[in-house]
Parts: structure tokens; sequence; C-alpha cells
């Protein structure tokens, strides 16, 4: 299993703790900083992970580790009769709900408080579930897959977008300057949270990518899963069915 990487080196607290307070301290920031960083491209991969959905033509989807719900607005292009969003920073939640308001979607999108490794929903409750660079911060990444799988209805669909780690030059070697100095700089100049933008290369670094994150889903009984390598390998969708 993948190496325990957590924000904050100095505090005893659990990952699941410290991930949920360092979303709470960024929480402000969090939607610039994501779209500054990315140049927009995050929203072409959104897109993309949401575009694999439509085939199931889903009428109700969880979004876990929602943040501040970016991927539970995109999923409206699903037309679903609704959409749910959990996560366990109240930070980020405020700013979603807000987003929501404003594009007054909330008779469509709620969002709560929820545990990714002890979702608050009964089995089979969701034709689709996605997840946006949230897999990598699960504290029990088999517990959290396990619950997925739990609340997904049999034959629904699962997509997963997160970082990985290019292989080829010339993206390997810039991806690398990027995350190692870009990155945290400007995380710590508007975020003014020191940890926050150093943790998540470390935490891209640590986690089982690719083939082998492909055999880890199988190993949590899904079926059917692929995965799509985007702008070069910074980033992956992988799709999966119950």
């Amino acid at each position: 299993m993948n190496k325990v990487v957590k924000p904050y080196k100095s505090s005893d607290k659990s990952k699941k703790e410290q991930v949920a307070q360092m979303f709470d301290n960024i929480s402000h920031k969090y939607d610039f900083l994501n779209h500054f960083l990315s140049l927009g491209i995050d929203r072409i991969w959104r897109r993309k992970a949401i575009n694999i959905l439509k085939k199931g033509n889903p009428e109700s989807l969880l979004d876990i580790a929602t943040g501040t719900a970016d991927f539970a607005i995109e999923a409206i292009a699903l037309s679903p009769k609704k959409i749910v969003g959990v996560d366990i920073s109240e930070g980020m939640l405020e700013k979603g709900k807000k987003k929501i308001n404003k594009l007054e979607l909330d008779n469509i999108i709620s969002l709560s408080y929820g545990d990714s490794e002890n979702l608050p929903f009964d089995n089979e409750s969701f034709d689709a579930i996605t997840v946006g660079f949230g897999v990598r911060n699960f504290e029990d990444l088999n517990k959290g897959l396990s619950e997925i799988k739990r609340v997904l209805k049999k034959d629904g669909q699962l997509a997963i977008l997160e970082f990985s780690k290019p292989k080829k030059f010339p993206i390997k070697q810039s991806f690398y300057l990027y995350s190692k100095f870009l990155l945290p700089f400007f995380g710590r100049l508007f975020s003014r949270d020191k940890s926050a933008y150093t943790y998540l290369p470390a935490s891209v670094e640590a986690f089982p990518e690719g083939e082998q994150f492909k055999g880890i889903l199988a190993e949590n009984g899904f079926s059917q899963i692929n995965l799509k390598s985007l702008s070069g390998g910074i980033a992956t969708i992988y799709s999966a069915i119950k």
C-alpha cells in the first residue's frame, strides 16, 4: 500500500484531521489558486471525466471530496435528478454552497459533511460516483473504495480524476520543476499555508497510480476498469463499473 503522507509533519493528528484542517486553511483562496496554477486545464479534465459517465444516464450522482463543488457543478451536464457532494472540510463546503446558490443549482445539488471512509448513505444509493483529486487524500484507500462500492448501485459507474506523474520528456522534467518549486511558492504567497502546496506534490508522488491503482480497484470488486491519461500524464481518469 502507498506510503502515508500528511500535510503537517509537526502535528500528531491523523491524516484525515490534517487534510480537513489544510483545506479549511486554504478554502478562501482554493478556487483562485486551483484555476490559476493549472492554467484552467482542470476544467477540461473534469469535463472529460463527466463525458465518460454520459452513457450510463445517471439519475443520482455522488461527488466525494467535493471541495468547492466544481465536479458536482460540471455533472449538471448529465441532467441527473440529484447530485450530492460530501467533504470533510467545512470551509470548502461553505464556499461550494455559495457557488451553487449563485448558479441557482441548489434544487439539484446539495452539499454536506461526509467522510469518504464512512459514507452516510444506504447501500446502492447512487447511479454514479465521482472523485476529483481526492482519493490520494484518503487515510485508508481500501476502506474508501469499499465505501464507494457499497453506496454505488449494481452496474453503477465510477469516475476518479487524479494527478499522476508524467513519464516522458519534457513534460516529466517540467512537471517536476513546477510541482517542486513554482507550486509551493505561489501556494505560500496566496494561501499563507506553507504546508498545503508542498503536501500536494508529496501526495502525488506517494499515490499508487496507473496500472497499480487499476489493480487496487479490481481488488476492491470493480470491473471494466479503464484509465485515460491527460495532458501528457499530468492527470489520469480512472473509470470502472460495480
